[in-house]
């Protein structure tokens, strides 16, 4: 159907509108690569280009341009290492609901940026999958990474039950006392600190460092580009959940570039017009039932392939 001077395309009646882009490769090259090699893209891997091209715009056998442009892309081929087995997790219970449980960690070994920083500390909710990136000194304490994490974390959601770390046992203990200390509070926390990894950051990492490899010459300084690269990956459908950690935390899409150049027709993807609480809720349990289904269903495919 027409929308002004767009033509757009719905798979059914419940189906936000996807701009139908025209049979011009040029305009279709611009489109991926606007999705895959800007860094708003952040040069992820086949399946989540796709998801991301897809969820506003059409046009037939999009697949294969997206899976031939990212097996060519000759930044991936170059700063991506060829998928090598992992070394099985210990699994953690499936988390329930959006910043209850968060993965925290770091990496380290960067170059120096101009404040001395050459480390990530990585906040990762477990069950939405949203992530947090904060450039750091290798020498920080767990009093600093409280602070961050009041900056980057409770001032938007509030306290988690549990913090899961793979560091030393100590450090989480330390960063709890930090962070009760700096909240002013006088209480006494519960059993709080899991020394144990369900593997979030640990993957977050892997991706993060590729990412930031793959626009080692694009910044003047890593640091510089890592909320392109926070955006990025929460812009990113996560496997494990079906959604974009932006979805599963807010049940609506963030606008990027290409949609205003276009003159997208619709409000983000899920949002709701005039600002109707109700719809909001609704979108947002209804998001947070699919991640629980979805993380289940995956949980139990794992264990099923890892049973002998």
């Amino acid at each position: 159907h027409l929308d002004g001077d767009l033509l757009c395309y719905n798979i059914d009646k419940f189906d936000a509108p996807r701009v139908v882009v025209p049979d011009d490769d040029d305009l279709r090259a611009r489109i991926i690569h606007e999705f895959h090699d800007s860094p708003m893209g952040a040069h992820l891997g086949r399946e989540k280009t796709f998801a991301a091209v897809s969820r506003d715009f059409f046009w037939p056998h999009m697949y294969k341009w997206v899976r031939k442009w990212v097996r060519t892309c000759e930044i991936c081929q170059r700063v991506k290492p060829s998928k090598s087995s992992q070394a099985p997790l210990r699994p953690l219970p499936i988390a329930t609901e959006a910043w209850r449980s968060v993965s925290m960690d770091f990496i380290f070994g960067l170059p120096p940026d101009a404040e001395g920083r050459s480390g990530v500390l990585v906040f990762v909710d477990r069950f939405t999958k949203m992530v947090h990136l904060i450039p750091v000194r290798d020498t920080v304490t767990a009093a600093e990474t409280a602070a961050h994490f009041i900056d980057c974390v409770f001032r938007h959601q509030g306290l988690p039950d549990s913090i899961v770390s793979d560091r030393d046992p100590r450090f989480p203990s330390a960063f709890w006392s930090s962070l009760f200390q700096l909240l002013g509070t006088k209480l006494s926390m519960s059993t709080a600190a899991h020394p144990e990894t369900d593997g979030q950051t640990e993957r977050v990492n892997r991706v993060l460092e590729d990412v930031l490899r793959s626009y080692a010459t694009s910044f003047a300084s890593w640091s510089s580009f890592l909320p392109l690269a926070e955006f990025a990956l929460n812009n990113a459908e996560h496997a494990s959940t079906g959604l974009t950690p932006f979805f599963a935390n807010n049940a609506r899409h963030p606008r990027v570039p290409a949609l205003i150049a276009v003159g997208h027709p619709t409000a983000p993807r899920g949002s709701t017009l005039g600002g109707d609480e109700d719809g909001v809720n609704d979108m947002t349990s209804a998001a947070h039932e699919d991640v629980t289904l979805n993380a289940v269903t995956r949980s139990k495919t794992k264990k099923a392939l890892a049973t002998p």
